[in-house]
């Protein structure tokens, strides 16, 4: 079994749907590759990617479309 995406965005999005998610009891992992801290005169923000384990996905699929329903 693998990671699966389940959002790509906003930081502030990704996070509130992370909260959500691991409040069910499902574990995430946050994929934030920003380099803005690396190089502060570089403001390119990249999205953030949000995944879950693909045994979870049933579980987590119901927060997940309230979700993007909410936004």
């Amino acid at each position: 079994m693998g990671l699966i995406k389940i959002f790509s965005g906003n930081e502030i999005l990704a996070l509130s749907l992370q909260q959500k998610i691991e409040a069910i009891g499902v574990n995430t992992v946050i994929r934030n590759n920003n380099q803005a801290n690396v190089i502060p005169s570089i403001q390119t923000e990249k999205a953030v990617e949000l995944f879950i384990q693909e045994i979870d996905f049933g579980k987590a699929n119901p927060v997940i479309e309230e979700f993007r329903l909410s936004i």
